[in-house]
């Protein structure tokens, strides 16, 4: 069986060590798309419209990945002065190929960051700054390096009924955490799936599709301590390979 081809938008990183601006992810994403048996292909933000159209032909699935903040433009907000770190150009990238792939019903998957643009994607609006919007909340901030990329910050309750529930087989779990916003109004259709203790959510997905799961937690570090997590990339690249 050929391997499922997943695209990946890429960051735009400022200088790399020969100072020249250039883009790309971490690579434990394409490490855990490939070790559930996908392709993973990197996709470039900013190309015109009719080229990532021509890309998006080619996908059979979508991982949006973690990163810097969405920018509040796309959700009609004033700008938090704890919302710093954005790039517009990739949120219109990964905007556009989102409401595509959901469109067509390809599969998605959403981590992190991902997990809220997919919100914004469908129409939702985001918490900007938990810690000063949010009182009493987990400590969801739990950064790298200061923290390690699997460390459990807290645990998360999932819905009985939601499709997460069922590829993860757990009630609840402990997750790692490395965001500052979250979720706030969901997007059309969407549905959460999962709530860490101070009500977060962390999990949501769009039924009536064949895979629209996005997670705030970040699975791909978490492979070999949490077997769960293997499972959620599996199910989403069997879903991909359908």
């Amino acid at each position: 069986m050929p391997h499922p081809v997943i695209g990946i938008p890429c960051a735009q990183i400022e200088l790399n060590a020969n100072r020249l601006p250039v883009m790309g992810v971490q690579r434990t994403y394409i490490e855990a798309l490939q070790r559930a048996g996908a392709a993973p292909l990197l996709v470039p933000v900013g190309l015109q419209e009719e080229a990532l159209k021509e890309l998006m032909a080619r996908l059979d699935g979508l991982l949006l990945a973690g990163g810097e903040d969405v920018d509040p433009q796309f959700y009609g907000a004033v700008r938090h002065h704890n919302t710093t770190h954005t790039d517009p150009l990739r949120d219109e990238t990964e905007i556009m190929l989102t409401r595509w792939m959901v469109a067509q019903d390809r599969p998605v998957l959403a981590i992190c960051r991902g997990h809220q643009l997919l919100n914004v994607a469908l129409g939702g609006t985001l918490i900007q700054d938990i810690p000063s919007e949010l009182v009493p909340a987990c400590d969801h901030p739990r950064f790298y390096p200061s923290h390690a990329l699997d460390e459990l910050a807290h645990e998360v309750r999932l819905a009985a009924d939601s499709r997460l529930f069922a590829i993860l087989g757990e009630e609840s779990l402990w997750v790692n955490s490395r965001h500052h916003q979250a979720v706030k109004e969901l997007g059309d259709g969407l549905s959460a799936a999962a709530w860490a203790p101070d009500g977060v959510i962390e999990g949501m997905e769009l039924p009536g599709r064949r895979f629209v799961v996005g997670v705030q937690w970040h699975p791909e570090n978490l492979l070999d301590a949490v077997p769960a997590m293997r499972r959620l990339f599996e199910a989403f690249v069997a879903e991909a390979a359908r």
